[in-house]
């Protein structure tokens, strides 16, 4: 997997570091993490990656288009490498867990804005609200 981080960062002009790789490898391994998430599974294998260093490799993998740094409403921003399919999010009102969702119809629909207002859409932002089955299970067990 190593090599696809490798290839993945020359195909945007990036410079392949250790830290860029232990950041992608985090994200694949735990998507939709937060900075601190993502320093503490970084620095559990590199303990010398400043947190600085995390925060810059971030924003250079967002600006490059490898990652995306989604904010849900209230939430701290977290991070994903799913990127270039304009899906969506859920999230949990209770524990905050949040994940995928594919546009619910075909060739992402929620493109087609019923007034565009001239401007040329090419991503929109969904986020559903709930709670996840975990918190549902618990709050019926009280």
């Amino acid at each position: 997997m190593t090599a696809d981080f490798e290839t993945q960062l020359r195909a945007v002009s990036l410079r392949v570091t250790r830290p860029r790789l232990a950041v992608l490898a985090a994200l694949r391994d735990h998507p939709h993490v937060d900075t601190d998430t993502v320093i503490a599974l970084v620095r559990a294998d590199q303990p010398t990656v400043s947190h600085q260093a995390v925060y810059d490799v971030l924003r250079a993998l967002t600006d490059a288009g490898l990652v995306r740094r989604i904010q849900p409403a209230g939430a701290t921003a977290r991070y994903e490498m799913r990127v270039g399919d304009n899906h969506h999010h859920v999230v949990c009102r209770s524990c905050g867990a949040i994940a995928d969702v594919d546009c619910a119809v075909g060739d992402a629909p929620c493109l087609t804005a019923s007034d565009d207002h001239g401007f040329v859409v090419d991503e929109a932002e969904v986020v559903y609200w709930g709670t996840c089955p975990g918190c549902a299970t618990a709050g019926t067990a009280q």
